[in-house]
């Protein structure tokens, strides 16, 4: 496990987000069923939750930085999100000052991540 050390990631999650999602049912629900990268119309049907309940429920999971978001670029022309779990462990820590904090532990990027994160950087730089 390693803590978020991509280029341009987030320098943290804020507590209160990832509190709010993992008290959610249909939240942790959806945690379990992402064994594997799905859309939001299969999280809608592996979890029995309709699909505009799957949107707001991954935008929450997202916001916690809890999530990982990939295109699927199909032949069509109609990509699709899919999702991923994007952590291993979610520790809430009380500091020395008292007040609670969070951090994420991140499994390992592999190669494949990591081209993907550089191509995203380069095209974000393009794109401006």
């Amino acid at each position: 496990m390693v803590r978020d050390t991509r280029p341009g990631a987030d320098p943290g999650p804020h507590l209160q987000p990832v509190l709010d999602a993992l008290d959610d049912e249909d939240c942790r629900r959806i945690i379990r069923r992402l064994d594997e990268p799905l859309t939001a119309g299969e999280v809608s049907e592996e979890c029995g939750i309709p699909t505009s309940t799957a949107y707001r429920k991954l935008d929450l999971l997202s916001e916690a930085q809890l999530l990982a978001e990939g295109v699927e670029v199909r032949q069509d022309g109609h990509h699709a999100t899919r999702y991923r779990t994007d952590f291993e462990e979610v520790i809430v820590s009380l500091a020395e000052d008292r007040n609670l904090g969070v951090a994420i532990e991140r499994p390992a990027d592999d190669a494949a991540d990591r081209l993907a994160s550089m191509w995203s950087e380069v095209r974000r730089g393009t794109d401006q």
